[in-house]
């Protein structure tokens, strides 16, 4: 069952994180998903050999697919191998899949992948609904960071006495 918040567990084993997301877009809703692997895949996956940087999801009739996310071939298995770049089905339920493609079709929203986890053994993807940021917006974003550090600096040199 997706949730619409998802929650970090202390089992969870982190095996990708996509940093530069919150960095390109503004993040609104977010989403747990299961994933369609094969049997190579999920071995690959367990080893952490995922990148999701240049991942995206898109809906494709009434199913999302993740598309672009490499999960490197498992060396041990040498003809069942899959390909790295396959498209891969994401697992929601229809009114969550119907939300994310309704939203998609406005104009300037997409939705991203966040996190691949490991839950219980099964492979999980923390995926979001973005708005894509402007460059102005991203140089605000780093000015206000920079001046909340130097506050926090402050701060603890006035504690410090």
């Amino acid at each position: 069952m997706a949730k619409t918040q998802p929650e970090q567990q202390s089992n969870d084993k982190v095996v990708a994180m996509n940093r530069k997301a919150s960095h390109d877009y503004f993040l609104e809703d977010r989403f747990e998903a299961g994933i369609v692997l094969a049997g190579t895949e999920i071995k690959s996956v367990r080893n952490g050999q995922v990148q999701i940087r240049e991942a995206y999801v898109q809906a494709q009739g009434k199913e999302l697919y993740l598309l672009n996310a490499h999960i490197s071939t498992y060396d041990a298995a040498a003809r069942q191998n899959h390909d790295p770049l396959r498209p891969r089905k994401l697992l929601l339920h229809k009114r969550e899949i119907a939300k994310l493609a309704d939203k998609v079709k406005l104009k300037g929203y997409a939705i991203v992948p966040l996190r691949m986890y490991l839950r219980k053994g099964r492979a999980k993807l923390e995926i979001a609904l973005a708005k894509g940021k402007k460059q102005y917006d991203k140089r605000q974003a780093i000015a206000e960071r920079d001046s909340q550090r130097e506050m926090d600096r402050a701060m603890s040199r006035t504690r410090r006495g």
